[in-house]
């Protein structure tokens, strides 16, 4: 007995192997053909390399693409693809991975310059040649001195100030083909596995796709997102100004004591914007009557829509908000999902035909008796409150499901202003790193949830992927048709949630089902140096998650 290891599978099944055997040798004893090459494993909650080798009895899902841990595992693997094929084809170039873009990450020369497309195409059939050597991926750990050294002397200097920060003595580098380099994360046992990918010109850079979680066995055609592009581009441009484009540059900031003038000046760009937003309203305003406002979870729409109503009531604009939530009908009426459980977040969740019968009423003048929902017996309240528009009035609607035609299907589009918000950062850990916009988004909700909703950091992670399934049905495929969009990222703001999230992280034991991801949020916010919030200001957009905010609070999703 002292020879073997029990390994409990997903299925509650029992496999023994011998002592030293790697996960990536259990994996094709479990199941020698599986449907998709198996990214890496899941072991008493924490994701573990295929190298790896258990020590002790343990729990393991082995898992692929179709999962979100599997599919960030791939995305890593297509990185070192990128990466070596530029660092055999372009020597003197480093590339910067950047943001997501449709299906897509967005990348380009880190001098700025165009990627023309003929290098795109010759970077491909290098990655590819990479998938065909079949080249084996190996995971070194080494001093952290060691590995600032090796990264100075290859000029990797955005990896060497990003480390300098770590308080961890060891950093785990991954080797292939003679490059090496530090991921934020686990990667693929071989690059033969990383079959689905394709690269496509993007000026001024490209875009690496490949499967996603919800569709892994193919790669999704592209739909261009040019009003998304061109607000990372503004992003990209506020950066500049803050002289702020990585953690190490962030961090650099505060270890001077400069932090309150940055939380100023990026303050100061967002009521900029905001401002600007209002006046564009204001120039239209003979032809609107409504004005609407979506995004997804913990983007800042509450706060958004208060400092543009403050905004327009400069220009003369009196905002008047209708809630979504008292147009739903009652709960028995409410659409069910493919499970069977009660969809809230779906559109037929609303009285679309009585919502649209009000806002015509109110259009032509005339007053209209409000309902009002309660949540607790989930049945609709008529005849609530009476509204009526008055001169210098316009109504503001702000939810899920906002941009949506088919919940104002009754109002011309030429009435409509259409506003979208999200945290769309630009902010990286390094060249090679990026900070995913939904990971911004999820620290922001564990801090809102604890604070104000009575909900526990497990809760909210573990209702995320819901979140995310709504976002993606309702949110997302609007986002386009929006006539301004507003991004709600401020690029200190990480390093003041750290102290509120990281304490709320830590509570979650490690036997929970949740702790995969406590453990990468962990490892995650371990590179910001922490900011306190006496320089940030009433009206800010993160007041809204840690509270003290001027304006007041509106429950939204």
């Amino acid at each position: 007995m002292g020879d073997t290891i029990k390994i409990t599978l997903s299925d509650n099944s029992v496999v023994e192997v011998k002592k030293g055997t790697p996960f990536i040798e259990i994996a094709k004893m479990v199941n020698p053909d599986p449907p998709r090459p198996i990214m890496g494993a899941i072991v008493n909650n924490m994701v573990r390399d295929l190298w790896e080798v258990p020590d002790r009895d343990c729990n393991v899902i082995f898992i692929d693409i179709s999962n979100i841990d599997g599919n960030r595992i791939y995305f890593r693997g297509l990185k070192i693809l990128l990466l070596m094929a530029v660092d055999q084809l372009f020597p003197d170039r480093d590339i910067k991975i950047l943001h997501s873009l449709g299906d897509g990450l967005f990348c380009r020369w880190d001098d700025g310059s165009p990627i023309k497309k003929k290098d795109v195409h010759a970077l491909e059939k290098k990655m590819r040649e990479f998938v065909e050597r079949d080249l084996l991926i190996e995971r070194k750990e080494i001093n952290k001195e060691d590995a600032i050294k090796l990264f100075s002397e290859t000029g990797k200097m955005d990896k060497v100030g990003l480390l300098k920060f770590r308080r961890k003595k060891t950093i785990k580098v991954y080797l292939c083909n003679g490059y090496t380099d530090y991921f934020f994360g686990r990667l693929p046992p071989y690059t033969g596995v990383l079959k689905k990918f394709e690269l496509i010109t993007y000026f001024p850079g490209l875009i690496l796709r490949f499967p996603s979680v919800g569709c892994p066995d193919k790669i999704s055609p592209y739909i261009e997102q040019k009003k998304v592009s061109r607000i990372y581009s503004e992003y990209k441009h506020w950066g500049e100004i803050l002289e702020v484009s990585d953690v190490a540059s962030l961090n650099s900031i505060i270890m001077r004591g400069e932090i309150n003038n940055l939380i100023r000046v990026a303050e100061a760009l967002h009521e900029k914007k905001i401002a600007r937003i209002a006046d564009l309203i204001a120039e239209q305003i003979r032809n609107l009557k409504l004005i609407l406002i979506a995004g997804p979870s913990s983007s800042g729409k509450t706060t958004f829509a208060q400092r543009l109503a403050v905004q327009l009531r400069v220009n003369g604009i009196k905002p008047v908000p209708i809630s979504l939530d008292d147009y739903f009908v009652d709960k028995e009426k409410t659409p069910l999902d493919k499970n069977g459980d009660f969809d809230f977040e779906h559109v037929e969740a609303i009285d679309i035909s009585l919502f649209n019968e009000h806002l015509q009423a109110l259009f032509v003048g005339e007053e209209v008796m409000m309902p009002r929902f309660d949540f607790r017996t989930g049945k609709r309240i008529e005849n609530h409150k009476s509204l009526k528009l008055h001169e210098k009035e316009i109504l503001m609607i702000e939810g899920i499901h906002a941009l949506n035609e088919r919940l104002t299907e009754s109002i011309s589009s030429s009435n409509k202003y259409k506003i979208y918000v999200s945290a769309l950062t630009q902010l990286n850990l390094d060249n090679h790193n990026r900070i995913p916009t939904t990971d911004t988004r999820m620290v922001r909700r564990i801090v809102r949830d604890s604070q104000f909703r009575n909900h526990s950091a497990r809760e909210t992670i573990r209702q995320w992927p819901q979140v995310r399934r709504g976002e993606e049905r309702f949110i997302f495929p609007f986002q386009e048709d929006a006539d301004v969009m507003f991004n709600s990222a401020l690029v200190y703001e990480l390093a003041v949630l750290k102290s509120y999230v990281e304490p709320q992280l830590w509570e979650i034991n490690s036997d929970a089902p949740e702790f995969v991801e406590v453990k990468r949020l962990l490892s995650f916010t371990s590179n910001f140096l922490e900011v306190g919030t006496d320089e940030i200001p009433p009206n800010s957009i993160l007041r809204e998650f840690i509270g003290a905010t001027c304006f007041f609070r509106m429950e939204l999703p």
